[in-house]
């Protein structure tokens, strides 16, 4: 057999500025059963809550009010919508279940596929950044007389 002659060389640099993606912080966001649901460039806790029904907004496209979000979602959507009565009319709400457990982690208001919509809503006290904990929200607005 001839014989393999391989020449290669490696530099590195100690002066090279840091890229946009090396510096970004991505946090990782767990369903209540312990699945893997959401990748986001921000914290959950930082971004606007909307007044309805206290749920995240996440913004899934450039718009006039604010920037896109970085973000990938596990959760699988329901084909058909949920119909809420609200107060200034109905809302179609088409909600994101955890692949596992199938419980409701969030919703669009425009039908599937997801990130159709400008908005993605998560709901309060859905996820959490720890794996096999219940986050702090997850039972606000529950009557304590129902134990």
């Amino acid at each position: 057999m001839p014989k393999v002659v391989s020449r290669s060389a490696v530099s590195s640099s100690t002066d090279a500025q840091p890229t946009a993606s090396s510096t970004a912080a991505l946090r990782v966001y767990y369903c209540i059963c312990g699945e893997f649901i959401l990748v986001i460039d921000k914290s959950l806790a930082s971004l606007p809550r909307r007044q309805t029904d206290n749920a995240i907004i996440i913004h899934t496209q450039h718009n006039d009010t604010g920037k896109a979000r970085t973000f990938k979602l596990n959760a699988t959507i329901s084909e058909h919508p949920v119909l809420l009565q609200r107060k200034d009319g109905h809302e179609r709400q088409y909600r994101f279940l955890c692949p596992r457990c199938y419980l409701p982690i969030g919703y669009q208001t425009s039908p599937p596929p997801a990130k159709s919509g400008p908005y993605i809503y998560i709901l309060s006290g859905a996820l959490t950044l720890f794996q096999g904990q219940v986050p702090p929200d997850a039972f606000d607005g529950e009557n304590d007389n129902d134990v």
